[in-house]
């Protein structure tokens, strides 16, 4: 996330700071913030005075002088909260610090700031330089004025800014867990293959989705008719609080997916990157075709 992060801010204009403690990760986020750069010049051409990337492998070196303090780092507590109250230490009380944590509360994180009204939720879409949607969420003690400046930066430099209240997970992982839950019950009933299902969900659903909100959607297919399907489909869904078996027995045959070569689907030599250049291709295209993002009144 961070290299995607840091290519899309670089190229309208910020000059970003790359911090992680070990270098190889960092020789590793180069490699990336190249290749994220290469993407973004498909898509549209850089603004007048385009910015620049450096990296770091001192903390203090790394805050001097900043602005704005976007936290990538792994999805565990203990450790955000350790970084954020170091970060906190180098940096002037009006700077702003985001965490883009996938579903840790950001309240929780929080406790460990001197100042936790300057500390918000920026939660990117993964891949951050492809998909131009950033969910913004306060934590309880965010000041309204830290929320309203991360919200005129995202518009800034073009993504659409959803603003949310605290929610384990977030809204858009919510969404896209309930889907995947359901997706995995119905592979582990032998409803349908693994590929027939993305099939179904690609051009099915998500064809139409990435035109059409859901609450649109209802909209035009009527509320009655909705509330109609609802009516007996809803009980028949998947309420499960169990990880799918079929997921769970992959996990331990250490199969995880791409990754490892192989999981869900198999993956021979080569086929993990000729099937992620492929995805990213696709996403590109996808972008292109679609209108630019909409402020808020005009969706």
């Amino acid at each position: 996330m961070g290299p995607g992060i840091a290519a899309v801010l670089a190229r309208v204009g910020a000059d970003v700071r790359v911090y992680d403690v070990s270098s190889a990760a960092l020789d590793n986020a180069k490699t990336m913030c190249g290749m994220a750069q290469g993407v973004l010049e498909q898509l549209e051409a850089p603004q007048a005075g385009s910015g620049s990337i450096t990296f770091c492998t001192d903390l203090k070196e790394s805050l001097e002088g900043t602005a704005l303090v976007i936290e990538c780092i792994p999805e565990r507590l203990e450790l955000k909260r350790t970084v954020m109250a170091e970060v906190e230490t180098y940096i002037g009380d009006d700077v702003i610090i985001a965490t883009n944590t996938s579903g840790i509360p950001v309240t929780d994180i929080a406790v460990a700031l001197a100042h936790p009204e300057r500390f918000v939720g920026m939660h990117w879409s993964n891949p951050p330089h492809i998909i131009p949607m950033i969910e913004i969420i306060p934590g309880q003690q965010t000041d309204q004025a830290v929320t309203d400046r991360i919200l005129e930066i995202v518009h800034a430099f073009g993504y659409e800014a959803v603003l949310e209240r605290e929610k384990p997970g977030f809204v858009e992982n919510r969404v896209l867990y309930a889907i995947l839950r359901e997706c995995l019950a119905l592979v582990d009933e032998g409803i349908i293959s693994q590929k027939d299902l993305d099939i179904c969900v690609r051009w099915g659903i998500g064809y139409k989705l990435s035109v059409i909100g859901p609450m649109r959607l209802l909209d035009m297919a009527g509320l009655d008719i909705y509330t109609s399907v609802a009516s007996y489909l809803n009980a028949d869904l998947s309420k499960s609080e169990e990880i799918s078996k079929f997921a769970t027995d992959l996990v331990e045959a250490g199969t995880l997916g791409m990754k490892t070569g192989g999981g869900i689907f198999e993956y021979g030599e080569g086929d993990v990157m000729a099937k992620r250049q492929e995805i990213v291709r696709q996403l590109v295209a996808v972008r292109k075709a679609l209108p630019a993002p909409l402020s808020p009144n005009q969706i």
